[in-house]
């Protein structure tokens, strides 16, 4: 793709007009039109605003983009349902059972962020990812399940149908959000899920999940953030993961995937 192309592709995802955009780097419409156009050039200075405007690598907006196709197979959480559920009756994992009905009847209607897959998806590959590595502690499951029900669906720690201690770890789980005070929150927010071994257990497995996510249109101060934030406070909780012997090999595992991640989004950006 073009640089005139990758204009007009990143000005329109921004919903804004030629107009608009000519506004804000202090030339004409008619010049951004040419730049679509490819009959001139922006200057460095011009491409540098662009790129901050669009929230995007300068070298992603002049690159030529290769057409590489994604799949939703992955994504396919009536599969992953199947599974939870299956494992869970097979193990006899009651709080999961009942986890997953409510869990799934809470998140319907909603999306992952800047996508269209059903939000239920992410805390099924939670499940399944702790299923996946032999984690089979009923009250771990049923959490992660359950882990965004009170922030995002205005559900409450007594409607959930599961026992004390699955209600405890939701609610280690559950922040409260306030930009004003964002720092204090989830300097709070860590401290208590560093004195739980299961917490941390779940919020590492929740940060995975989401750092596989953050190319679906979160913007570049948010992925700063996130590397940001997964470095000061989520890698060290894995030390907290390992102080339980049976969760020794999740924490390794856990440990690669975020830390390859990490990497990765560093190189790229």
């Amino acid at each position: 793709m073009s640089l005139g192309n990758n204009i007009r592709t990143l000005r329109e995802e921004k919903q804004m007009t030629q107009e608009r955009l000519a506004d804000q780097l202090g030339v004409s419409f008619q010049a951004v039109s040419s730049w679509e156009r490819e009959e001139y050039n922006p200057d460095l200075e011009r491409l540098m605003a662009m790129a901050r405007i669009f929230d995007v690598s300068l070298s992603s907006l002049v690159e030529e983009k290769m057409d590489l196709k994604t799949t939703k197979a992955i994504y396919d959480w009536q599969h992953m349902k199947t599974f939870v559920k299956t494992s869970a009756k097979n193990l006899g994992l009651s709080n999961t059972l009942k986890a997953l009905d409510f869990a799934e009847k809470a998140h319907e209607g909603q999306d992952r962020k800047n996508s269209d897959i059903p939000y239920i998806y992410h805390p099924l590959n939670l499940a399944c990812h702790a299923l996946a590595m032999k984690i089979h502690k009923d009250e771990v499951i049923a959490a992660c399940l359950l882990h965004d029900v009170i922030e995002d669906c205005h559900k409450q720690l007594s409607d959930l149908p599961v026992n004390d201690e699955t209600r405890h770890l939701v609610d280690l789980m559950t922040h409260e959000k306030d930009d004003s005070r964002r720092q204090q929150i989830m300097e709070e927010y860590y401290r208590r899920l560093s004195e739980n071994p299961d917490g941390a257990l779940i919020k590492c497995l929740d940060r995975c999940n989401n750092l596989t996510t953050m190319a679906w249109g979160l913007s570049r101060e948010r992925i700063y953030r996130m590397i940001r934030e997964t470095e000061q406070y989520i890698i060290p909780l894995l030390k907290v993961i390992k102080s339980t012997a049976e969760y020794n090999d999740a924490a390794w595992l856990l440990q690669y995937q975020m830390e390859s991640m990490l990497d990765i989004y560093k190189r790229l950006l």
